[in-house]
C-alpha cells in the first residue's frame, strides 16, 4: 500500500490510537476490556470525517497556497488519517474480541481507502506544489519535498482512469495485507506429546509448565513460549522435527492464494505508476534506491556470510558425529539444538545456565531502567489505567519533569494476537499539540504465582530491540508536523537504532545490573557473560546466511513477473544458494512469513540496519556503553531528529561519515577472529 502516510514501523502492519494524548488520564473507556464496536467504529468515522474537512479546507483556498493555509491543514489531514490507521490497526492485531477484530479489519480497509484517495488528490498535490518554501525551515523544505515524491509515486499525475484503478488496487491491497497477517495469527498449531520423557533437556520450568492433560498427552504449541525452548534443547529429535513442520507451515494453505493475489496486485501497481516490477517501484523513496541494488546487497552479504557459515555448519556436523558417526548433514530443526552443543564444548557455556537470571518481571525493570539512563528520562506507570486486555500496562514517559510520550506494554501471547513481536505507533507526536504514543506487542513468557517466565537471551534481545524502536517513535515524536514523527521518513533506516540497542545485552555492566538469580537475587556473574558472548559469536555466520535467504525470497517473488512466481520453488532454492541446509520436504515457510505482506520487497532493510548499528555502536564506550557523552549525541544526532531529515544526513551527522562495514564485519567474524588469534574467516564486504 502506498499512502501519503508513512508506513508504520518497518512497513509492518501499522497499530492504533484513541485520542490526542495530553495527560495521563487521557484515555477513554475504549480501551476497556468489554467490547464496545459501536464506540470504536464511531471513533473511527471521526477521525476520518475530520480528515476530509481538512481536504476540503486545501480544496476551498482562495488566493495564494502558504504554509499557514495548505501545509498545516494538510498535516491536520495526515494526523487524522494515521490516529484512524493505527488504531484500527492495533485493534486488528491485539483485541482479545474475534469480532472486534473483525471490525477493525473493516476500518482498516476503509481508511486505507481514505489515504488512497488523499494521495491520488490532485488539487490537493498542486497546492502543495505551489508551496514557497524557501523561507522555510529545513525539517519543513524537507516535509514538503518528501510528500511530493510520495504523491508521484501515488500515481497522482497519471489520468482520471488510472487513478481510478489504482485506488481499487490499493484497496484491495489493503484486504490482502490484512488477510495474510490474520491467517498467520489465527493459525497456532500444535504437537502432542505421549511421554514426558520426549521432553529430556528442556528445562525443569518448561516441563512443570507442560502437564499431562485428562489424555495422557502433553500439548507443545507454535507460540515462541513453547517453540523457541523446544527446538533448542529437546533431545528428541522427532519432537523437533515435528515442531519446525508445524512452525514454519503456519497458514497454510489458507495463504497461498493471498500471497498470490498480493503479488499480482503490487506488480499492477508497480507497472501502472511506470516501473518494471514491485521491488524497484517500493525502493524508490527508500535509501537503497531501486531494486538492483537490493539485489547486488543480497550478492554481497552471501559473500561476507558464506565462509564463516561454512565453517560454523562443519562445527556442528562435528558435533552431531560424536553420536551419529555417518553423518554428512543437518537438517534446518536440528541448528539450533547442534549449536547449544558447540557452545558447552567448545566454550563452556549452556545457554539453560543464564536462564534463571532472566524472570520476565525483573528483565522488563531492568531494560525500563537502563533506557531512562541511557536516554536520561523517566518511566512512570500509570497503576490501574484501562487497556485491550488484562495485564496491558501504561507508562508515561518524562523528560526533566516534562510529560513527552506514553507507550503501552502487551508482552505475553493470547489467542488471535499477534504472533511475533513488534513496536507499533500509537499517535504521532506534534510539538505543543500531541504526545506521542506507541505500544510494544511481545509474545514473552508469562510470570506466574509458581513460575517467574524466565526467558530465553534471544528474548531479551528482542525486548531490547523492540525498545529501541519505541524510543525512537517517542524521542523523534516531537516534531512541528505530524508527518514527520517518530521514525525515519525512509523504511530502510528504522530498523538500525532497535538492532543498535541489542548489543546491550551483550554488555556486562549492563546486564549484571538487572540480571538477577530468581532464586537467590544474586547478579549473573561477570565470568558468565563474558562465556556468553563469546559463545552467542558463534552461529552469526549462518545467522547471515538465513537473513540472506529471506531477504532473497523477499525480493525474488516480488522482482519478476507473477506467472513467473513458484512459492514453493523460490523457498527451496534459497535455501539451497545461501545457507548450508536443504529445505524439509513438504513444509512451506512462505505462508507465515508476515513480512512479505507488509515488508514485501524490502526484507533487506534488517541486514541493511545491521551494518549501519554495528557502525553506530562502534562509537560507544565498548566496556560500558552507558558512559561519556555518546549516549546524548545519540539521541540528539540519531533519535530526536525523527522524520524531519534523510536518514543519510543522521548516520553522517552522528558518524562524522557515511556507514561503512568494518564493526559489521568485525561483529560477525568475532568467534573466529577471538579464538583463533585473528586467523578466523574474513568477511568479504558488505556496502
Amino acid at each position: 500500500m502506498r499512502t501519503l502516510y508513512r508506513a508504520a514501523l518497518s512497513g509492518l502492519l501499522v497499530a492504533s490510537s484513541v485520542c490526542f494524548a495530553q495527560s495521563p488520564a487521557s484515555q477513554p473507556t475504549l480501551w476497556s476490556q468489554k467490547p464496545d464496536v459501536a464506540a470504536f467504529e464511531k471513533t473511527e468515522n471521526n477521525y476520518l470525517a475530520a480528515a476530509q474537512k481538512d481536504v476540503d479546507q486545501i480544496s476551498a483556498v482562495k488566493g495564494a497556497n502558504t504554509l499557514a493555509n495548505t501545509l498545516d491543514v494538510y498535516d491536520d489531514a495526515i494526523r487524522n488519517l494515521q490516529s484512524a490507521a493505527y488504531f484500527s490497526g492495533l485493534m486488528q492485531q491485539v483485541h482479545p474480541d474475534a469480532p472486534f477484530r473483525d471490525k477493525a479489519e473493516d476500518m482498516t480497509r476503509k481508511v486505507s481507502a481514505a489515504s488512497t484517495a488523499l494521495s491520488l488528490n490532485q488539487d490537493v498535490y498542486k497546492a502543495l506544489s505551489s508551496l514557497d518554501t524557501s523561507k522555510a525551515d529545513a525539517a519543513t523544505q524537507y516535509y514538503v519535498k518528501r510528500q511530493l515524491l510520495e504523491f508521484k509515486l501515488a500515481g497522482v499525475d497519471k489520468d482520471e482512469a488510472t487513478r481510478n484503478k489504482l485506488k481499487e488496487l490499493n484497496d484491495k491491497l489493503t484486504d490482502l495485507q490484512s488477510k495474510f497477517d490474520r491467517n498467520i495469527s489465527d493459525s497456532q498449531l500444535t504437537v502432542t506429546v505421549d511421554d514426558v520423557k520426549e521432553l529430556y533437556g528442556l528445562p525443569a520450568d518448561y516441563i512443570a509448565r507442560h502437564k499431562p492433560g485428562a489424555d495422557g498427552k502433553i500439548v507443545i504449541t507454535t507460540d515462541y513460549p513453547d517453540y523457541l525452548p523446544a527446538i533448542k534443547f529437546a533431545k528428541s529429535n522427532e519432537l523437533r522435527r515435528k515442531l519446525y513442520i508445524a512452525f514454519v507451515s503456519r497458514a497454510y494453505p489458507s495463504n497461498k492464494a493471498v500471497l498470490m493475489d498480493m503479488i499480482q496486485t503490487r506488480n499492477a501497481i508497480a507497472n501502472l505508476i511506470g516501473y518494471k516490477t514491485w521491488a524497484d517501484y517500493n525502493a524508490a523513496d527508500k535509501m537503497i534506491g531501486n531494486g538492483a541494488n537490493i539485489a547486488k546487497f543480497i550478492s554481497e552479504l552471501k559473500d561476507a556470510s558464506t565462509p564463516i557459515a561454512d565453517r560454523e555448519f562443519q562445527m556442528l556436523l562435528e558435533e552431531k558425529r560424536k553420536t551419529d558417526p555417518k553423518a554428512t548433514t543437518l537438517e534446518p530443526y536440528e541448528s539450533s539444538y547442534y549449536s547449544e552443543l558447540v557452545r558447552r564444548a567448545k566454550y563452556d557455556f549452556d545457554s539453560a545456565s543464564v536462564r534463571p537470571y532472566l524472570p520476565y518481571q525483573e528483565v522488563k525493570e531492568g531494560i525500563l531502567d537502563t533506557a531512562q539512563k541511557l536516554f536520561n528520562i523517566e518511566f512512570k506507570q500509570e497503576v490501574g489505567a484501562p487497556g485491550w486486555a488484562p495485564d496491558i500496562e501504561t507508562w508515561d514517559v518524562y523528560d526533566h519533569g516534562k510529560m513527552i510520550g506514553r507507550f503501552y506494554l502487551d508482552m505475553h501471547p493470547r489467542k488471535g494476537k499477534f504472533s511475533h513481536a513488534e513496536m507499533v505507533p500509537v499517535l504521532d507526536g506534534i510539538k505543543g499539540k500531541q504526545l506521542p504514543e506507541a505500544a510494544l506487542v511481545c509474545n514473552f513468557p508469562a510470570p506466574t504465582a509458581t513460575d517467574p517466565g524466565l526467558m530465553e537471551f534471544g528474548d531479551v534481545e528482542t525486548f531490547f530491540h523492540e525498545f529501541g524502536h519505541l524510543m525512537h517513535m517517542i524521542l523523534g515524536g516531537q516534531q512541528p508536523y505530524a508527518g514527520i514523527a517518530g521514525i525515519s521518513m525512509e523504511a530502510d533506516f528504522v530498523e538500525a537504532p532497535s538492532q543498535m540497542l541489542e548489543n546491550w545485552m551483550h554488555n556486562a555492566p549492563v546486564l549484571s545490573s538487572f540480571a538477577k538469580n530468581y532464586k537467590t537475587g544474586e547478579p549473573i556473574p561477570q565470568d558468565l557473560v563474558t562465556k556468553m558472548d563469546r559463545a552467542l559469536a558463534f552461529g552469526r555466520g549462518l545467522f547471515i546466511a538465513a537473513q540472506t535467504r529471506y531477504t532473497a525470497i523477499s525480493y525474488d517473488i516480488y522482482s519478476k513477473p507473477p506467472d513467473q512466481v513458484d512459492l514453493d520453488a523460490v523457498t527451496v532454492a534459497t535455501m539451497k544458494e545461501y545457507t548450508p541446509y536443504t529445505e524439509v520436504p513438504g513444509t512451506h515457510m512462505w505462508a507465515s512469513f508476515g513480512h512479505l505482506a507488509g515488508y514485501s520487497s524490502a526484507y533487506y532493510t534488517y541486514m541493511w540496519d545491521k551494518v549501519i548499528a554495528q557502525d553506530f555502536y562502534a562509537q560507544f564506550n565498548q566496556e560500558n556503553p552507558m558512559l561519556g557523552p555518546t549516549p546524548e549525541r545519540y539521541r540528539d544526532a540519531v533519535l530526536a531528529p525523527g522524520g524531519s531529515v534523510s536518514a543519510n544526513e543522521l548516520v553522517k551527522n552522528f558518524l562524522g561519515r557515511p556507514q561503512n562495514t568494518k564493526a559489521f564485519q568485525a561483529w560477525m567474524s568475532k568467534e573466529f577472529t577471538e579464538t583463533a588469534g585473528g586467523g578466523g574467516a574474513r568477511a568479504a564486504g558488505v556496502k
